[in-house]
């Protein structure tokens, strides 16, 4: 591809902004760059006026607009994987500049785990070759700026107990995003 075929993809062509979306589980937003996404931000337990004001702290100098063409498809992936469909939304691009290396290895590891499927903190850590390394997993995940296209919801604490959720519900929304998606841990019954 040349340099001006390049300039012209829809994910470099667009301004930078964010947008509000609804979902099966309440109102969720995204934020683009030029690069793909830098940011997805789940539900607030007080509504989409708190999901806005969540996003407008983190992203201060983005304009609430109308999504690109290339976040419209990550608007619409999210959405069918909020109501079950079994995407892992592999194909949308995120731009990392703002991750750390580290949580972008930790990233990497729980974007492969499919819908339905859950690791623990400790197996994506001795993935990383520290099994030492769990609660700096934890951390990643507590921190991720893209859920739920990193998937940090199928990501559980030891004996497959749901952990912590910083996502508004915390770990009500985390077990309920993992029933969505059809994914038992331990065999147990869905809660909803």
């Amino acid at each position: 591809m040349n340099d001006e075929a390049a300039a012209t993809t829809p994910a470099v062509a667009a301004e930078p902004g964010f947008a509000l979306f609804d979902t099966a589980i309440g109102t969720c937003a995204l934020a683009w760059g030029p690069r793909g996404l830098i940011g997805v931000q789940l539900p607030e337990e007080s509504g989409a006026a708190a999901t806005r004001a969540r996003m407008q702290r983190r992203f201060p100098d983005l304009p609430a607009a109308e999504p690109p063409e290339s976040a419209q498809k990550a608007v619409a992936a999210i959405q069918a994987l909020l109501q079950g469909a079994p995407d892992d939304l592999a194909n949308i691009e995120l731009d990392m500049s703002r991750v750390s290396e580290f949580h972008q290895r930790i990233y990497a590891i729980a974007r492969r785990i499919p819908p339905g499927q859950t690791r623990t903190y400790g197996e994506i850590a001795a993935e990383l070759g520290d099994k030492g390394l769990s609660r700096a997993v934890g951390q990643a995940m507590g921190h991720n700026p893209f859920a739920p296209v990193v998937p940090c919801h199928r990501v559980l604490a030891a004996g497959n107990k749901p952990g912590g959720f910083s996502a508004g519900g915390g770990a009500l929304t985390k077990l309920r995003m993992l029933d969505i998606e059809g994914a038992r841990p331990n065999g147990m019954a869905s809660l909803f």
